[in-house]
């Protein structure tokens, strides 16, 4: 799953991942994200911090409570400006993180990478 408000970084991600044999789902924001979450799981899950009407860290925050496994596969991705709540937050999740913007080969091994830890 990719939550991400950004038409041209959601399409690039989505065919980047499909190429690579991924099925990708792709939410706006997190309310979206929520419903899709409930009907289906998924093994990964891209995360935009700041998504409009329930960002990353809430979407995350919920994750943990409702859907722990998942929370554990996320990807947390953010453009611009680190404010001083974001990159501890980040940081004390434990979760990956893909600063934008970023490329198609960087996408890939951070996915990889989220893929490996799941394995262990």
């Amino acid at each position: 799953m990719v939550v991400e408000d950004e038409p041209a970084i959601s399409n690039m991600c989505e065919r980047v991942l499909t190429r690579e044999g991924f099925e990708v789902d792709i939410a706006v924001n997190g309310i979206v994200a929520q419903d899709m979450i409930k009907k289906r799981q998924y093994n990964i899950c891209l995360i935009d911090i700041r998504t409009p009407e329930m960002n990353g860290t809430e979407l995350y925050q919920w994750l943990q409570k409702k859907y722990p496994r998942m929370a554990n596969q996320v990807i947390f991705t953010t453009g611009g400006v680190l404010d001083e709540k974001t990159m501890p937050f980040i940081k004390q999740s434990g979760r990956l993180f893909l600063p934008k913007p970023f490329t198609p080969d960087e996408l890939i091994a951070v996915v990889e990478e989220a893929l490996k830890q799941i394995e262990k």
